[in-house]
């Protein structure tokens, strides 16, 4: 089974099929592909195939396509037409006002299984950010999609010519749709990854030594190259372009120079990808990273309090992102340590 679809086994009502939020998103864009002006045979085709690969995906295009046709304030040409004059502009480098948020192409709720769950096909310039312990899923108008982790920022600019996302701070998952005439590239710190039809995240962070961001890469699906980029200098750039295979993870940090520490091994893919599950997956970690990694995911911190070596204490499995209590009390009881609540932070130490 697919796991991306390894909810299905349960049902919004009992013998039904779960419509996950994942296949919802992919069904929203099938509706405005076909209600679109470059509807093909081939893409008849294709939404066909993607149909018959199980009864959910089946359910999901149903309740897109009465959705859709319920929404009776803005037509499909209004919606299509609204952003090719967007993107006509943007490639003719005239300004352009912002158009009314309802014009967007799938501006609208997509209601799917229990509830109303808004699946939005994002156009192809923008700003998205994310706060603190906040997940978003994108798709844009060439079909990816782009799911965002907490308090991250990407920049998105789609031409005839090119696909480019920047990465300023924070994770993204990026599930690239295949498109040969027009590369699909994201830029992060110095570096660029080029990828056509692909799986791959992205995560700039501040390192823990406080020199400086590091970038990591991770290839989950198809091929990447990751590579300085073009005509900028620095940054956290490898010295030269790495052709990445699925597994394959490449780090960059700041090094004593001005090039950078690269490294690249294979990390367990399940737990790059956690965070898409809400939890944070830790195998022989050491406190100081772990403490790190979950404060991304709540403002109430934990702080390590009393001798450093408490940051080399060893952390392995599985907790729950948001929930730095619940972790704290874990670690305290795995290493004996206690745990105080001050100023709005968790504090760990050895018992007095």
């Amino acid at each position: 089974m697919n796991p991306r679809e390894a909810g299905l086994a349960g049902g919004d009502d009992e013998g039904s099929p779960r419509v996950t939020r994942d296949i919802a998103a992919e069904a929203a864009v099938w509706i405005a592909r076909l209600h679109g002006p470059d509807r093909s045979p081939q893409m008849e085709r294709e939404c066909r195939a993607w149909q018959a690969r199980s009864a959910a995906h089946r359910l999901a295009f149903e309740r897109c396509t009465d959705t859709w046709e319920d929404v009776a304030r803005v037509t499909v040409g209004e919606a299509y037409a609204a952003t090719g004059a967007q993107r006509a502009q943007r490639e003719q480098g005239r300004a352009h006002r912002r158009l009314p948020r309802w014009v967007l192409p799938l501006g609208l709720a997509t209601c799917v299984s229990l509830g109303a769950v808004a699946f939005v096909l994002w156009p192809g310039l923008g700003v998205y950010t994310t706060g603190v312990g906040e997940q978003r899923v994108m798709v844009l108008d060439d079909g990816s999609r782009l799911s965002l982790n907490t308090h991250s920022r990407v920049r998105v600019d789609m031409d005839s010519r090119q696909r480019t996302v920047d990465v300023d701070e924070g994770e993204a998952l990026f599930e690239v749709a295949k498109d040969p005439l027009r590369p699909f590239v994201v830029r992060a710190a110095g570096s660029e990854v080029v990828a056509h039809g692909t799986v791959f995240s992205v995560r700039l962070l501040a390192d823990r030594a406080e020199t400086g961001r590091a970038l990591d890469v991770t290839l989950i699906e198809g091929r990447v190259t990751v590579q300085a980029e073009s005509g900028k200098a620095g940054g956290l750039a490898p010295a030269a372009p790495v052709e990445m295979l699925p597994g394959d993870r490449v780090r960059l940090a700041p090094g004593p120079d001005a090039r950078a520490m690269q490294r690249v091994d294979r990390p367990r893919l399940e737990g790059v990808t956690a965070w898409r599950r809400n939890e944070a997956v830790f195998d022989d970690v050491v406190l100081g990273d772990a403490v790190a990694e979950m404060n991304r995911y709540d403002r109430r911190p934990i702080v390590l309090v009393g001798a450093p070596s408490l940051g080399l204490l060893r952390v392995s499995g599985t907790f729950r992102i948001g929930d730095t209590a619940s972790f704290a009390r874990s670690v305290a009881d795995l290493h004996g340590l206690v745990v105080r609540e001050r100023a709005g932070r968790l504090e760990l130490s050895n018992p007095p």
